[in-house]
């Protein structure tokens, strides 16, 4: 029989659930969080996914900013997902990840206009009803800030940890301690920090500059006893790579850009996390 288009109702509310629970065939979930926009999360979770992959692992990643779905754009997809029964949703593959995002199921430049319940809704579909298979790990790009999709995976998921994502200046990190706080009373581990745009290597004469400040992230990592995983460069590299639709661990996999994401991995990997 032809595919079907899933039935992925505009507005549906969440079914009742018993509990956290676990997604078939998935090993860890792992939210990549931020306590303001605009951090490069949704980057870094890409990257990460795509650098995870590299290392043999099988990764899923899940669009969840549902009011601002970008990993369609910078993971390089665009085709609509299958369904054989109207239920189930296949998800797409790029760069070797296993993708979904409710980008997929809208028009380019379609608002979602939705009341926290349908976004409650609409992320328990993504977990449950798309055919992630056997994975490794399933990374989780969060919306910005502590709201209902962050309140929802959290009591709903069983979550390995979370991954917070910063860029150095103070303003920020103010935003990033609330992240850092929800997880904490939600009582999901936080795996580490990340600096994102950490510096700016000028590509003429090779000054390096902090137009955001440098070492925010890693400080506040020291003072709260947490992991820092990394940080990640400034760089227009990353930036074109991710509106060309390749990631850049993907586009370059042995330049510089993408020799920091792949050492965070590493840490991940070594550290029993992934």
């Amino acid at each position: 029989p032809a595919p079907k288009t899933p039935n992925l109702r505009i507005g549906r509310h969440p079914t009742p659930q018993a509990g956290p629970a676990d997604v078939p065939g998935v090993k860890r979930i792992i939210a990549v969080a931020s306590g303001k926009g605009g951090v490069g999360k949704s980057t870094v979770a890409a990257n990460l996914a795509v650098a995870l992959a590299l290392e043999g692992k099988a990764v899923g990643l899940l669009d969840a900013d549902i009011h601002g779905p970008s990993q369609p754009r910078m993971m390089g997809v665009n085709q609509k997902p299958k369904s054989p029964d109207g239920k189930t949703i296949i998800p797409l593959r790029s760069h070797g990840v296993t993708l979904m995002s409710i980008g997929l199921m809208l028009k380019e430049g379609e608002a979602v206009i939705w009341r926290g319940p349908m976004l409650m809704g609409a992320l328990q579909q993504m977990m449950g009803q798309v055919a992630w298979g056997e994975l490794d790990a399933l990374i989780i790009d969060l919306p910005p800030g502590t709201g209902d999709v962050q309140l929802t995976l959290s009591q709903r998921y069983h979550l390995a940890g979370a991954i917070i994502v910063s860029t150095p200046q103070d303003v920020a990190l103010l935003d990033a301690r609330k992240a850092l706080d929800m997880f904490e009373k939600m009582r999901i581990p936080v795996l580490g920090l990340i600096e994102n745009m950490s510096a700016y290597i000028c590509p003429n004469c090779g000054h390096e500059a902090h137009i955001f400040g440098h070492g925010g992230a890693r400080a506040e990592a020291a003072r709260l006893g947490l992991p820092f995983l990394g940080e990640i460069p400034l760089d227009i590299a990353i930036r074109v790579s991710g509106d060309a639709g390749v990631p850049v661990v993907a586009a370059r996999p042995d330049g510089p850009e993408a020799r920091a994401f792949r050492a965070l991995v590493r840490r991940l990997i070594e550290g029993g996390i992934v």
